[in-house]
């Protein structure tokens, strides 16, 4: 190929951004190819929506395959280029004085093709300095890709917690509205426990807070972290064929966890003497609860996943509780045994459909497990409750005359959520939904 017209095909092949050969080029809406990398920096700073960096026309989508056949005439016109370092002293031989084209892939270094026959290296495997600098480079673009998606969930994962700040002072204000609000229901003023328990509630958020901040500001510094290593891994890409064979080690980083609020449950004095005043027959819902079924598996799925159920109800993984007997007035308590099991569901609702395992009318208290967490939640409006998880049983209040629904960690002796609703309606049917542990 002649010379200018050699020096057209590799121009044709430079990204407009960054002026070096496509690394990993992608062809946008508009007709035009960039590397990935570049891409992927000027739309991780601009704002949206997301436009081609080179005529401004937006983009239909942000995920674009690399395109094969200019990754291909890539390495064809890196590989044809004119090596400026081939007559450098540090790469000629010494012992014979001619270029170090060749790279030995057991001691890692670069022969002249004379020292390649010689009996040091006459049982080695080598290849040319080019052919080997592109296996290197594809090796490095097989990184990168992970590496970018890392840096995409850590700013998710930041984005998480800034939310989980906003959503956790406003729980710690209903918090300590309910704890007020618990005390005066008792008609029974103890004091100094009310006083305790809001003090240990603002300690305690306090603490958290301050944790959900630090743990931002780790995450937003890791993000960087992570943005400069795919950057160094770009540039690395871009560096010439003996500087790229020189590279032994590329670096890992370290993965970070986001900070799980968790606040006490403390005990209140005499609650639980209060509340077995207007016990239900034996009290727990396991021991009067006459009707039982399987979870259907495409919902048990949707709701908790894991393995199907027996058709033993002793054993089952996945079933669900109820009762014949509904509640229309007056005030009424019972407990449910959830032993140590992370999921499951208490609800009382009016109605009991085949549609309404998943608990998005009546009133309901989640515990779901999702990625090694147990996550405590109510609906009505949807509502993370950064509690201590309940064990053993839970106790279900319901009282027509004030017109309240509430949850009680009974092992602890604490309220876990209450709701004041002027729209209960009746009848209420109390149920359970156990999924697997």
């Amino acid at each position: 190929m002649e010379s200018h017209a050699l020096q057209d095909f590799q121009s044709a092949l430079t990204c407009s951004i960054c002026m070096n050969y496509f690394l990993e080029p992608v062809t946008i809406d508009c007709g035009h190819t960039l590397c990935q990398p570049c891409l992927y920096f000027c739309w991780d700073e601009a704002q949206t929506p997301r436009c081609c960096p080179q005529c401004r026309e937006v983009a239909e989508k942000t995920d674009y395959r690399t395109n094969t056949v200019v990754k291909k005439l890539v390495s064809l016109a890196r590989q044809a280029r004119p090596h400026s370092d081939s007559n450098s002293g540090e790469q000629l031989c010494r012992r014979n004085g001619e270029t170090k084209g060749l790279f030995c892939e057991v001691d890692k270094s670069l022969l002249s093709a004379p020292c390649s026959e010689s009996p040091e290296h006459a049982v080695h495997s080598y290849s040319p300095v080019a052919c080997m600098a592109e296996e290197n480079r594809e090796k490095i673009v097989k990184k990168m890709d992970p590496l970018w998606q890392k840096t995409q969930e850590m700013q998710d994962n930041l984005n998480k917690e800034i939310r989980k700040s906003e959503s956790f002072v406003d729980y710690v204000v209903l918090r300590r509205n309910m704890i007020k609000v618990q005390y005066q229901m008792m008609h029974r003023f103890l004091l100094e426990e009310e006083r305790f328990q809001l003090k240990t509630l603002e300690r305690e958020a306090q603490e958290i807070l301050q944790q959900l901040r630090d743990s931002a500001i780790r995450m937003a510094q890791h993000r960087e972290k992570l943005k400069e290593m795919y950057r160094e891994l770009t540039e690395l890409c871009h560096k010439s064929d003996m500087e790229l064979l020189q590279v032994t080690k590329l670096l890992e980083m370290q993965k970070l966890q986001p900070v799980n609020p968790e606040l006490s449950s403390l005990h209140i004095t005499g609650i639980l003497d209060m509340l077995n005043k207007f016990r239900v027959h034996n009290g727990l819902i396991q021991g009067w609860a006459n009707r039982y079924m399987s979870l259907p598996d495409e919902v048990r799925n949707r709701i908790f996943g894991g393995d199907g159920a027996t058709e033993n109800p002793q054993t089952l993984e996945s079933y669900v509780i109820w009762s014949v007997v509904a509640f229309n007035s007056g005030k009424h308590y019972w407990e449910v045994d959830v032993g140590n099991t992370s999921n499951w569901i208490i609800r009382v609702c009016k109605d009991f459909t085949s549609d309404s395992f998943e608990g998005k009318k009546g009133f309901v208290l989640f515990s779901l497990k999702k990625n090694n967490h147990c996550i405590l939640s109510t609906n009505s409006p949807s509502l993370i409750h950064y509690l201590q998880r309940p064990t053993g049983r839970v106790g279900v209040f319901l009282d027509y005359e004030n017109e309240t629904m509430s949850f009680y960690d009974v092992c602890r002796g604490s309220l876990i959520y209450s709701f004041f609703s002027s729209s209960i309606t009746s009848p209420l049917t109390p149920f359970l939904v156990f999924g697997s542990p």
